[in-house]
């Protein structure tokens, strides 16, 4: 066994004993103000190993790994963290209504899991002011493909149809004209009455809704895709699927946190004191597989798929496409891999491909 990493040290003595809310704010912190200097060495280590561009929903992926919804909610650092490695980060997820999302204690960390219980609710600044630092943040040099990730504020309830195609309607309109693509995420398990709407009955005429909005927000067809959860049962993610192909969507991402708790390494009272709200890493990533792989086979090879939950090494990233994802994100792989993370993910990846070719 080797040394260990600098990272893990760094976690193990220093970030492990600091709140997880406030380290993650440190810590992305740190990345923005570190921007330029990230951006010099990604270009220097992009002509070293270029990456392996993918093509998918009529865009020009860097390469396949991207960052999940949830780390820059308010669109302030994507650019930093594509300097990083990631060819994509998803920001969000966005409200129509800015709100402050659950109370505090809300995000705990499983380490040995390597897993993150959160609840926080959909905190963020609503979509009037994320679209208008979006406006003055994108350049001619735009960074990674940028996602924007929607839900449902928390004061709308989930019963009153005419008020969710309304908050939706609103965030769209304001968003879309920023994004390279847009998702609609109704499968986050911390707003109450969001995974209703994973319903086809329910989902099909707010997809039908965002698409026409979006269309016209601008004057291109915008990739729009949709996030489902990993608890949904298999039936569920084959009726989303016919429903993703019916509506000539551009995409699925599968999968967003789980509530379920099975099989889990760390102590009972450990997680007891976690308490509600998704958990994500390492104990997602044989049901995020399977949905994965679930989809593919429905949807045939032509429908974008992005494969996120339990992602940590190279070989679970190897593994996620194999099962058919087109693309990659990850979240809680991050946290506990560290700002190499990215590349080291890349590398691997990068280095199966080659040797599938010898």
């Amino acid at each position: 066994m080797g040394a260990p990493k600098p990272y893990d040290v760094l976690f193990r003595h220093g970030l492990r004993r600091v709140d997880p809310e406030q380290a993650h704010h440190l810590g992305f912190a740190a990345i923005r103000a570190a921007g330029p200097v990230l951006h010099g060495v990604d270009r220097l280590e992009r002509r070293w190993r270029p990456d392996r561009p993918v093509e998918a929903m009529g865009l020009t992926f860097p390469n396949v790994l991207g960052l999940a919804a949830g780390f820059d909610k308010l669109g302030v650092g994507y650019d930093a963290l594509g300097a990083l490695g990631f060819g994509h980060v998803e920001v969000g997820t966005v409200t129509a209504h800015a709100q402050p999302g659950n109370p505090k204690p809300r995000l705990f960390r499983l380490p040995d899991d390597r897993a993150v219980v959160n609840r926080m609710g959909f905190n963020n600044d609503g979509a009037s002011a994320v679209a208008q630092r979006l406006e003055r943040r994108r350049s001619a040099d735009r960074g990674p493909v940028l996602g924007i990730n929607i839900g449902k504020s928390k004061i709308v309830p989930d019963d009153d149809a005419p008020a969710v195609l309304a908050d939706y309607e609103t965030s769209t309109r304001l968003l879309a004209p920023h994004a390279d693509y847009l998702v609609v995420n109704v499968s986050s398990p911390n707003t109450p009455g969001l995974r209703n709407l994973q319903a086809v009955d329910r989902l099909a005429p707010l997809l039908e809704h965002v698409r026409k909005v979006a269309d016209d927000a601008r004057p291109d067809r915008l990739p729009l895709l949709v996030k489902i959860a990993p608890d949904l049962a298999d039936d569920d993610v084959l009726a989303v699927a016919d429903l993703a192909t019916d509506q000539g969507l551009e995409g699925i991402i599968a999968t967003n946190t789980t509530i379920g708790r099975d099989g889990l390494r760390s102590a009972a009272g450990e997680v007891e004191r976690a308490g509600a709200g998704g958990l994500s890493g390492a104990p997602l990533r044989a049901r995020a597989t399977d949905v994965v792989r679930m989809l593919r086979d429905r949807v045939g090879p032509d429908l974008t798929l992005i494969g996120v939950g339990g992602i940590s090494t190279a070989e679970d990233a190897r593994e996620r496409l194999a099962a058919g994802a087109t693309l990659i994100q990850a979240y809680t792989g991050f946290i506990y891999g560290g700002p190499r993370w990215p590349r080291t993910i890349l590398r691997g990846v990068g280095e199966a491909a080659v040797d599938g070719l010898r």
